[in-house]
This record gives C-alpha cells, sequence and structure tokens, in this order.
C-alpha cells in the first residue's frame, strides 16, 4: 500500500480495480445509469472509493452502485479515492454510501439510542416487528437490570415487551453487544436492593425468588 495516495481523488482503470461482493441494486437502475454515462458529456462526479489491494491494483469497498454503472458502461476509466486497509474504514465507506446498516451497541445503548433503533425496524416495509410498540420495547429494554450481561438477545423475548422468540431475530439486523465480563456481576448485583434483586430474579424466571435471601439471590443471578 502508497501511504502517499490515500486520501488521493485518481483516474483508474477499471482494470486495476475489483469488486467482492456483488451489489443487491435493480439491473434496470444500473443499466438506465449507463446509458446516461455513455454521453460524451457526462462524468462520474461521484467517485468510487476504493483500497490497494497490491500494486496499482484495488479493490471497491464504498459506492458500489458506482462502479457497477461504471462496469456496465463500459467505461475505460472511473474516478476513485483511495482508502487505508483497515477494516473499520471498510465498515464507514459502506455505511455512508448505504451499502450497509450502522448497528448500535445494545449493552450501553441509551434510551434514545434504542428507541430510535426500534422505530428504524418497526416501520420498514414487511418488518417483523410490527405491532409491537416502541415506547413499552424501549421501556423494558432500557430498565432490563443485567443488559450489560447479555451476550444475546434472548433475554427480551422475557420483558414482556412484545418481541416474541419469532420477533427477536429482527433485532440482529440493528443492534450488537458487547458484554462485560463475569467477574464484574457478582459486585454489581452487591450493589442493588432486595427489590431490585427480585425484580431482576422474576425477569429471569428464577422460581421462589420472593421468599429469598438478599445473599441467595445473589448467588442464583451469578449464576452460583
Amino acid at each position: 500500500m502508497k501511504l502517499d495516495t490515500i486520501g488521493n481523488l485518481m483516474l483508474l482503470y477499471m482494470t486495476q480495480i475489483s469488486i467482492k461482493e456483488s451489489i443487491s441494486v435493480p439491473s434496470f437502475l444500473i443499466k438506465a445509469a449507463a446509458d446516461r454515462m455513455r454521453k460524451p458529456d457526462a462524468r462520474n462526479w461521484v467517485p468510487v472509493i476504493v483500497r490497494e489491494v497490491e500494486n496499482n491494483k484495488y479493490e471497491v469497498i464504498g459506492n458500489s452502485y458506482v462502479y457497477a454503472v461504471a462496469e456496465e458502461a463500459q467505461l475505460e476509466r472511473v474516478w476513485c479515492i483511495i482508502a487505508d486497509t483497515s477494516e473499520e474504514t471498510e465498515n464507514i465507506a459502506k455505511i455512508l454510501s448505504s451499502e450497509q446498516t450502522p448497528k448500535i451497541n445494545l449493552t450501553s445503548a441509551t434510551y434514545d439510542d434504542i428507541k430510535a433503533a426500534l422505530q428504524y425496524l418497526i416501520e420498514k416495509p414487511g418488518s417483523e416487528l410490527k405491532g409491537v410498540s416502541v415506547q413499552t420495547a424501549t421501556a423494558r429494554i432500557d430498565e432490563a437490570g443485567d443488559r450489560k450481561y447479555w451476550k444475546n438477545l434472548d433475554p427480551i423475548t422475557k420483558l414482556k415487551c412484545g418481541i416474541t422468540v419469532a420477533k427477536v431475530k429482527a433485532l440482529n439486523e440493528i443492534f450488537y453487544l458487547t458484554p462485560e465480563e463475569p467477574e464484574s456481576k457478582s459486585t454489581d448485583l452487591q450493589k442493588m436492593t432486595v427489590p431490585q434483586l427480585k425484580a431482576l430474579a422474576k425477569e429471569r424466571g428464577i422460581p421462589g425468588y420472593s421468599k429469598k435471601t438478599k445473599a441467595v439471590l445473589i448467588k442464583e443471578l451469578s449464576g452460583g
């Protein structure tokens, strides 16, 4: 990788560029745009985002639609911006070119973050979450005392928020988790009051929680 080319706008030959993933755009749109690009005064003022994979060889990481149109139009060269090779740069390039949906870390997400994400999912055409109350689901998820320890999204199905086992998979499109280490769980449980511990035990379906002492509740909630 040539460090001095990163960030440059370069007119690259199509033979220098490859793409590893096909784009999900109707062929009509690509063909129609390609017809416009063939006109003598047409230019691809929206450049393709690429990274160098070997000497003078590049791979598309953003604005794949522009590349597909240039290929369909049989252009000899196309304007490109050279990016670095990091995975984060590729992710951001795809997000900014609407080729990848940004995700929210549910482990630490705020109430507003959760609400906005659920609203987006529920309002999507054909959404599996149709009928779920944004306010109810947001409040239940936000208030879940053990959310920071979740290793997957399955606990949401026990919050009585309208998101069932059949619907919870839809959340993977917009949420991810970075759970805290188990060692810190017992310490946090110690800081909770007995009513809070019982509420958490109820969420997890621990039988007989209402009659258990704080020590027993902590032991069972921490997996001891």
